[in-house]
């Protein structure tokens, strides 16, 4: 089926969801947040992402409310901090992070970036959590290709489910070496930012004139032509916030948006891919 993917135990799963990175932070926002996410929800966006770390756990608990009575219908997804993922350290921080999100139990749960604990005891900690009900899966964000291939060689290292990665238009490092690496080993990768939100590269993308003559030709908003270009390559999820239910709406409608070779072309002329490798993009 067009832009489904496999993922997490789910058989079919859009490839967009939601991000909530700033959420949580302004208490008068708290209700357009939650009315975002819930109506990304009713438009088929299952994924949800988030962090203990996003507002000291205040995004969590934006979501835990979204999600109240509709647990069921989402992907939920949350993250530890590289200093909490030690063995008992971690399963204390993902049951904080189940309190807030007002659940018994994470999808996925993965390392938000690389720390100076063992991956091993990092892991054993993911298979606890694992054995506990607490977890169904796990992952890791922010790791590069050499993480990565350390991380495979660890004992169970291969059940990682995913690699969440800052990956957009402006910045196609991971299309050199890490994403080909993670598409071989089957493993889906998930594109933060992938409308450059938290970049400086923004408003040049958004106000690029080629960007803004395809997107007008097809009859689509900028964000729209942005998305489906990360979702072209197979294997990607994306996972822009949810910041208002009419953004919600928007982000869904993108996945019905198809680029021709020659927009593809066209995109990749103004935007090329690297040719050589780059250090991780991190924000």
């Amino acid at each position: 089926m067009r832009n489904r993917i496999t993922f997490a135990g789910h058989a079919s799963l859009p490839v967009i969801g939601q991000g909530s990175w700033f959420m949580g932070e302004n208490p008068s926002q708290r209700a357009r947040e939650v009315a975002a996410l819930q109506a990304g929800l009713d438009c088929g966006l299952r994924l949800i992402d988030t962090a203990e770390m996003y507002a000291d756990g205040g995004a969590e608990e934006v979501v835990g409310e979204a999600l109240r009575g509709r647990r069921d219908q989402a992907l939920l997804v949350s993250k530890v901090y590289p200093w909490n993922a030690g063995h008992s350290d971690a399963i204390e921080a993902c049951e904080r992070s189940l309190r807030r999100l007002q659940t018994d139990y994470l999808d996925l749960y993965l390392l938000h970036w690389r720390g100076n604990i063992p991956l091993e005891e990092t892991l054993r900690a993911m298979e606890t959590l694992q054995q506990q009900g607490k977890i169904r899966f796990w992952g890791v964000s922010n790791f590069d290709t050499d993480d990565m291939a350390e991380l495979w060689d660890e004992p169970n290292g291969e059940h990682c489910a995913t690699n969440q990665v800052l990956y957009h238009l402006a910045s196609r490092g991971i299309e050199f070496d890490l994403l080909p690496a993670c598409q071989q080993r089957g493993v889906p990768v998930m594109a933060y930012c992938p409308l450059a939100q938290a970049g400086r590269l923004r408003d040049t993308l958004f106000t690029d004139p080629l960007l803004t003559q395809i997107a007008q030709q097809k009859g689509i908003r900028v964000a729209q032509l942005l998305l489906a270009w990360v979702i072209r390559k197979p294997g990607v999820i994306a996972i822009p916030k949810a910041s208002s239910v009419a953004h919600v709406q928007e982000n869904a409608a993108a996945l019905e948006v198809v680029l021709t070779d020659e927009e593809l072309q066209l995109i990749d002329r103004a935007w090329p891919a690297p040719q050589h490798k780059l250090p991780l993009d991190i924000v």
